[in-house]
C-alpha cells in the first residue's frame, strides 16, 4: 500500500483505499507486508553492514561513542518496525463479512446499486415507449405529464422545441443521441427520430366509458385482433372519424410502439375497453341501448353500403383468417359484409373498419 500520506494520484484525483477486516487474515496480510518491506531494509542493513566491516566504521564504531545506548539508533529503527503501521496512521480499518453487501448510498465512493426486481417488474408494466414524430408529438400536445423520458435525434430536436423547454421546466430527463444510441433506446430502425417512455394509461371498465357516452356513438370491438400494425391503423381510423372507444381482450395491445407510431397520433383519441369477457362486455352495451353489428366477408347477410346504421352501435370485426368466432356471431342483431369484386377473399381488416367507419360517420355524423 502507498504511504498513507500519499493521498492524490498523478491525475489529482483522490485514492480510494479499500479496507479490511483487522482478524487474523489482516495480520497475515500485514506480517507478509512487513515482512517484505523488513526483508528489503535487513538486506540493505546487512550490506551496508558488511561494508561498514571492512571500512571505517571498524574505526568509527557508534556502539562505542559515548553517550549512546547500545544498539544506538538502529535499535530504536527496529522497534519502530515492529510496531504495526495502523498503530501510527490515523485510517483504521472496518470489518465486513464476504456475504455482506455494500449498499449504495448515492453519496459514497463505493458500493453496489440495489434494485428490486419486484419494482422494476411493475416499473415496466406501468411504462411502455413510444416513437415517432407525430406519435410523440400527439403525446406531448394531449398527456405531457406522462412522459417518463425522452430521447431525440439532433435533427428532429427543433420540432420539438417546445417539448424539450417543457421537460426541462419540468425536470424530466431526455438525451440528444445518434441514430445507433436512439435505434438501442427504442428497440427499432423506424423510430422516426424520436423516442418516449411514457406511463400507460391501461384499459377503463365499460361500466366507465357508458357513464360517459354520447347519444350518438360508435364504439369498436376487435375479437383476436393482435398484429400492432393493423391496430395502429384501426385506431388512426377510429380518431379520424371519432370513434373513442375500443374493446379488447387485452387492452394493453393498444399500447405498443409499433401500434402508436402506426396510428400516427391517433391513439391519444382512443380510449381502450377492457373486456373480461367478451361476449358479457357485449351484452352490457346491448342493454345500454347500443346494437350490437358483427361483420364477415363471408356469412354478413346485408351490404353495408344499402342500410341504415344506427346512432349507437357496436361493430365487432375479427382476425382476417379466421373472422368472428360462432359464440361472438351469434351475438349480433344486424351482421354486414362489405361488397366488392370478389377478386380477393377478403379485406385487411384494418381497411375493412375504415370503410365501415366511415359509412357509419357519413349517416350519423355528418348529418347531426
Amino acid at each position: 500500500m502507498n504511504d498513507t500520506n500519499d493521498f492524490s494520484g498523478k491525475n489529482g484525483k483522490v485514492k480510494v483505499m479499500y479496507v479490511r477486516s483487522e482478524g487474523q487474515d489482516n495480520n497475515k496480510g500485514n506480517d507478509k507486508r512487513r515482512g517484505g518491506r523488513d526483508g528489503a531494509r535487513d538486506g540493505r542493513d546487512d550490506r551496508r553492514g558488511d561494508k561498514r566491516s571492512g571500512g571505517r566504521n571498524d574505526r568509527n564504531d557508534r556502539s562505542s561513542r559515548p553517550g549512546r545506548p547500545e544498539g544506538g539508533r538502529s535499535d530504536r529503527r527496529s522497534e519502530n518496525r515492529d510496531e504495526a503501521p495502523r498503530d501510527r496512521s490515523p485510517w483504521r480499518t472496518i470489518s465486513k463479512q464476504d456475504s455482506e453487501e455494500l449498499e449504495n448510498d448515492h453519496g459514497g465512493i463505493s458500493g453496489k446499486s440495489q434494485i428490486d426486481p419486484e419494482q422494476l417488474r411493475k416499473q415496466r408494466q406501468e411504462e411502455t415507449r413510444i416513437y415517432g414524430e407525430n406519435a410523440c408529438q400527439a403525446m406531448f400536445k394531449n398527456r405531457p405529464d406522462g412522459i417518463v423520458r425522452a430521447w431525440f435525434l439532433q435533427s428532429v430536436t427543433p420540432r420539438f422545441r417546445d417539448a424539450l423547454k417543457w421537460m426541462a421546466a419540468n425536470r424530466k430527463a431526455y438525451h440528444v443521441v445518434d441514430a445507433e444510441e436512439l435505434e438501442k433506446a427504442s428497440g427499432t430502425e423506424h423510430h422516426g427520430g424520436v423516442c418516449f417512455i411514457i406511463k400507460k394509461r391501461g384499459g377503463m371498465q365499460a361500466e366507465a366509458y357508458l357513464q360517459e357516452a354520447a347519444d350518438t356513438d360508435c364504439v369498436l370491438a376487435l375479437e383476436d385482433v393482435g398484429n400492432p400494425h393493423n391496430l395502429g391503423g384501426i385506431m388512426r381510423s377510429c380518431a379520424h372519424f371519432g370513434i373513442q372507444g375500443v374493446i379488447l381482450q387485452d387492452a394493453g395491445m393498444l399500447e405498443s410502439g409499433a401500434a402508436i407510431r402506426t396510428a400516427e397520433g391517433g391513439a391519444e383519441h382512443v380510449k381502450a375497453i377492457d373486456a373480461d369477457g367478451f361476449t358479457p362486455t357485449l351484452e352490457k352495451f346491448r342493454q345500454a341501448g347500443y346494437t350490437i353489428v358483427t361483420t364477415s366477408s363471408h356469412k354478413g347477410s346485408q351490404d353495408i353500403a344499402k342500410v341504415q346504421l344506427p346512432k349507437k352501435m357496436v361493430l365487432v370485426l375479427g382476425q382476417e383468417s379466421d373472422g368472428l368466432s360462432d359464440s361472438t356471431w351469434d351475438q349480433g342483431d344486424m351482421s354486414l359484409y362489405i361488397g366488392g369484386t370478389g377478386k380477393v377473399e377478403s379485406l385487411n381488416v384494418s381497411v375493412a373498419t375504415g370503410i365501415m367507419l366511415s359509412q357509419w360517420w357519413s349517416q350519423n355524423k355528418v348529418k347531426s
